[in-house]
């Protein structure tokens, strides 16, 4: 299973399918420079999650075991980008600065776990 992650405002480094994980389209930037093949954005967190975490007031190991939780109501959804990535490279896309504590980082772990 091949999937990447990869940040909407640095330059492209990946090919294959190209999925945005958020739920609101990243700041300056247009659909054609982004170049993604889907956008997943009822598989990102909730707002009030996203608000929360953002805020301060949940850690990380409870931003990702509530996210957990909230991707398993979306296994329907995710399983065929699943499949996906076990024939071809995919990458998910997000809009984060952190690179080790956001939704595509938790949303990999989960991919990973399905079958």
């Amino acid at each position: 299973m091949t999937i990447r992650l990869e940040r909407v405002y640095e330059e492209s480094r990946h090919k294959g399918y190209r999925v945005l994980v958020d739920r609101i389209w990243p700041r300056g930037i247009s659909k054609e420079s982004l170049a993604a093949d889907e956008w997943l954005k009822e598989v990102a967190p909730s707002s009030q999650l996203r608000k929360d975490f953002h805020a301060g007031d949940l850690s990380w190991d409870e931003f990702r075991r509530s996210y957990l939780a909230e991707l398993k109501d979306h296994r329907d959804i995710l399983r065929p980008l699943a499949e996906r990535a076990r024939g071809e490279a995919v990458t998910l896309l997000y809009g984060a600065k952190d690179d080790e504590h956001n939704n595509a980082v938790v949303l990999k772990q989960y991919l990973t776990m399905l079958e």
